[in-house]
């Protein structure tokens, strides 16, 4: 006998969305303390390397113009050169270390993010953007907000350090050095904006050839049945030749920036020995430059490389701002897509359906009409409807299809995941009634290898595994199209196994096989009429 669904009433008011993901943010706060103790250790290599140069210059002046040579600017260079060893060594592994714990922290946040994401916005997401971004993006975030953040801080303090020893000695030569600062600053803006928008069009470029590659690993039998494959190959070169051209437009960019840094440097460097050589050779007397003493020549020589090695590194970081403001955006995108929409189906909106406590229900229909969305309204993965709350509240559900997670590890692990099931005549009774222990393609019975995320499975097998699970769990069963893509021996296991369970249990099940709808105790026919069929 058929009736018509009764009506429910609209639920009322709308949940807010999510706050949004803020990458920078996030690994800004990630990146505080590992941050701070960069800089401090940054900032005493500094000051050693400066204690090191006057030690050098006064030693070696002292050595050269033949004057007795006291033991501790000797024992003063030996020791202030290891510690400058030192510093560098705990510089670089706190930064290492900092990077690593923001780009784990912001990897995880993104990974809840994930787990919050409705189901059907979270199949919406392009496979191979997910890998990127959990893979790729958290590595340059967090280059961004600890490697470039201590260069650009210590561009600011670094040279002053320099410039105030070098004024120690001779002011005109720290002026010299600093008037060329402005000019260099303008490039790196220049060579910084260019650098930017590089990596903009780089990211887009690896973002779109990861998702084909991932799209195209999933489709490769269809490609293969099709001989298609010389077609695909093609497109993926396109697109990798397309990505290559962006990655070296990015570094021939980045090597001009070192190169003025280096032009400036040099430069200046070579107008300090010019004026100091021709000081000490009495040729010209320039303010600040003649009447010094040898160590006091050398010393200036010794500082104005460190007054602009700051520089040099802030260069050198600027691809990875550029890289991790790119990946920052990326990964915001990605986290803060726009939920996607259901299609509009009013009448599956206000459906009121009462559930029996066992048995086969069959929800039927052509594709589109919202068999799928039923069912993840049933299972409380997508909000909607008035859908007898009492019928599954507070039962456990085991969810049914090709995507079911599969953990690494052997079959009977596989099988009994998540649930308390005896070892042995259970498993293998499962097993064998869905037809995985004689399975040719996956060798061994219950001690089959399964690769992580069943990564060696096909979506029969994965399929067949969370049936077998199912019936093990002793919960209701929801089960989405279980039959597509099988073959009829396969498929007759499983509509038998299905109601095996729905002896005991409730099964629920969206489904195009009529076989299976044909022997459900319940029918819901989604086909677009005035009302829904409901048929016990």
């Amino acid at each position: 006998m058929k009736t018509s669904a009764v009506p429910a009433p609209d639920p009322k008011g709308i949940p807010s969305g999510p706050a949004p993901f803020q990458a920078l943010s996030i690994a800004e706060r990630l990146a505080r303390r590992g941050l701070r103790r960069l800089l401090v250790l940054q900032v005493a290599r500094t000051g050693l390397r400066l204690g090191f140069a006057a030690s050098a210059a006064i030693a070696t002046g002292r050595l050269v113009m033949g004057d007795p040579v006291d033991p501790w600017p000797a024992a003063a260079v030996i020791v202030l050169l290891a510690s400058v060893c030192l510093a560098g060594l705990a510089s670089d592994r706190a930064q290492a270390s900092a990077e690593t714990a923001v780009s784990v922290g912001l990897r995880g946040a993104a990974g809840e993010r994930l787990d919050d994401m409705p189901a059907r916005q979270l199949q919406s997401l392009s496979v191979g953007g997910v890998i990127v971004s959990m893979q790729r993006h958290p590595e340059a975030v967090a280059g961004l907000v600890v490697g470039h953040r201590a260069a650009s801080r210590m561009m600011g303090a670094a040279p002053v350090l320099a410039a105030i020893a070098l004024f120690l000695v001779s002011w005109q030569a720290a002026l010299l050095v600093v008037c060329l600062t402005p000019v260099m600053i303008l490039f790196l803006a220049l060579v910084g904006d260019a650098i930017r928008r590089r990596a903009d069009a780089q990211e887009h470029a690896f973002g779109r050839l990861a998702g084909q590659f991932a799209d195209r690993i999933r489709t490769l039998p269809t490609i293969l049945a099709n001989h298609a494959m010389a077609t695909e190959d093609a497109k993926l070169a396109r697109r990798l030749e397309t990505y290559a051209d962006n990655t070296m437009s990015v570094l021939r960019i980045a090597f001009i920036n070192a190169g003025i840094i280096d032009f400036f440097a040099s430069l200046s460097i070579a107008i300090l020995a010019v004026f100091l050589g021709l000081g000490h050779l009495k040729l010209a007397m320039i303010p600040g430059f003649s009447n010094l003493a040898l160590w006091q020549s050398l010393f200036i020589l010794m500082i104005a490389p460190e007054y602009f090695a700051p520089f040099r590194r802030f260069s050198e970081q600027y691809h990875a701002k550029a890289e991790g403001l790119a990946a920052a955006a990326a990964l915001d995108r990605l986290l803060d897509a726009e939920p996607v929409g259901a299609k509009a189906l009013p009448v599956l909106d206000r459906l009121s359906l009462a559930l029996p406590e066992q048995g086969l229900v069959a929800i039927v229909g052509p594709s589109g009409s919202g068999k799928s969305t039923l069912l993840r309204r049933l299972a409380g993965l997508e909000p909607g409807g008035a859908l007898d709350a009492d019928a599954l509240a507070g039962r456990e559900i085991a969810w049914v299809s090709t995507d079911s997670y599969v953990p690494e590890g052997t079959l009977a692990e596989a099988l009994s995941w998540s649930i308390d099931v005896p070892a042995g005549d259970n498993l293998k009774a499962a097993a064998g009634a869905i037809g995985l222990v004689n399975d040719a393609l996956l060798p061994g019975g219950l001690e089959a290898r399964l690769d992580r995320g069943g990564a060696n499975l096909s979506g029969g097998q994965r399929l067949r595994i969370a049936i077998a699970r199912a019936q093990l769990s002793g919960r209701i069963v929801l089960a989405d199209e279980p039959t597509a893509k099988l073959d009829r021996q396969t498929a007759e296991a499983v509509r038998r196994m299905l109601l095996a369970i729905s002896r005991s249990r409730l099964v629920v099940v969206a489904t195009h096989d009529r076989d299976l709808a044909a022997a459900a105790d319940m029918t819901v026919d989604l086909t677009p009429n005035d009302a829904i069929e409901v048929a016990a």
